[in-house]
């Protein structure tokens, strides 16, 4: 599908703020082109009624999704409007999932997998990495895999062992794996639509945390965000800030409290880390001169240090300070008594931007 957009998009909650594409004919359910409040876990939900509704090629796979909706009811009342055929309840199985998703990704169907939480991921991970990834590459064009595995990521929400885990730059290191993470509802809408329309494998990572913390306007009218793609979400002269999923609300937070000191943050949500788009960062920065990252996961190895080292690499004379990343520590997740330790604050990224602008 062709689409054409821009690089550079306003957080405007306005309807008809975004670009889409139109909606396609009505297939196999209905499609209501209206609007209406709600949070991120029910724009999940939104967009997925919608494209099953438009094209009968959508399927949708994972553990608990049918009857009982999904663990975070991001599935739910799919089942009773689609039909069994469509949403299917599978085994406690990841590496089914994706080998299942993959073989209806081949032939013909749009498979939306779930695997209900990140650290959940790994008994799939040979599916995804070995054979997914590989498909369009392995058979010299011949076949696509055009398949969605959505995941519930990040920590914020006390839960046990292997619940909470941030391991974007795992996936984004595989060639061949789209990874997107949304930031608020609007997004959420609008990439999952883009990822389904995707010929090849995407990785759609949800911050738990924020599944019911935000609520905005969705229009439910199709409209698909473009991928591959940063939204500078705030323009400013004096610092970037660059971050993505759950973090972006404190670094809205952030940004607002710098702006009644005077100080203008240009706020950038990467949206997706794979591929990156490192040329709105770039753009930025060049304006700014500075630049401080935050992410959820651990600091060694994430998406921070990759965007850190192509600024060096493209920008190294645009820098006025030296690039800083706020970001979790390199230990497992704690439990929920001390979860609030690990996870990087307001406070910890508005120190960091102090710290940057004190260069001269």
């Amino acid at each position: 599908m062709n689409m054409s957009f821009s690089t550079s998009h306003s957080p405007n909650t306005d309807c008809a703020a975004e670009p889409h594409e139109s909606p396609s004919p009505e297939i196999g359910g209905e499609i209501q082109a209206d609007d209406k409040e709600c949070v991120l876990v029910e724009a999940i939900n939104m967009a997925l009624h919608y494209e099953m509704a438009r094209d009968d090629s959508v399927v949708v796979l994972g553990e608990d999704v049918a009857t009982n909706g999904g663990v975070f009811r991001a599935t739910l009342d799919l089942k009773q409007t689609f039909g069994a055929a469509r949403v299917l309840d599978t085994p406690l199985a990841e590496s089914l999932i994706g080998g299942l998703s993959i073989g209806m990704a081949t032939q013909g169907l749009k498979p939306v997998a779930e695997i209900q939480f990140m650290g959940f991921m790994f008994a799939a991970l040979e599916q995804l990495t070995c054979h997914a990834a590989r498909m369009r590459n392995r058979t010299r064009g011949r076949l696509a895999c055009p398949l969605v595995v959505r995941i519930p990521c990040g920590g914020g929400i006390h839960a046990p062992e292997h619940h909470s885990e941030s391991t974007e730059a795992l996936l984004a290191h595989t060639p061949g794996l789209r990874v997107v993470i949304p930031s608020s509802p609007i997004r959420a809408y609008g990439l999952l639509l883009a990822a389904i329309r995707d010929p090849d494998p995407v990785i759609f990572l949800e911050p738990k945390r924020i599944y019911r913390a935000q609520a905005q306007r969705v229009c439910n009218d199709g409209q698909a965000l473009p991928l591959d793609t940063c939204f500078t979400l705030r323009e400013g002269e004096d610092i970037t800030l660059v971050s993505w999923g759950a973090l972006i609300s404190e670094c809205t937070q952030v940004a607002d409290q710098m702006l009644e000191q005077g100080i203008a943050v240009e706020l950038i949500d990467v949206a997706t880390v794979s591929p990156l788009d490192i040329a709105t960062i770039l753009q930025s920065v060049a304006k700014t001169g500075r630049c401080v990252i935050a992410h959820e996961a651990p600091k060694t190895g994430g998406i921070g240090g990759e965007i850190a080292a192509q600024l060096a690499e493209h920008a190294l004379l645009d820098l006025k300070a030296p690039v800083l990343r706020v970001a979790g520590y390199d230990t497992i997740m704690p439990y929920a008594k001390k979860e609030a330790l690990y996870l990087p604050s307001a406070a910890q990224i508005s120190s960091a931007i102090q710290q940057v602008l004190s260069f001269a």
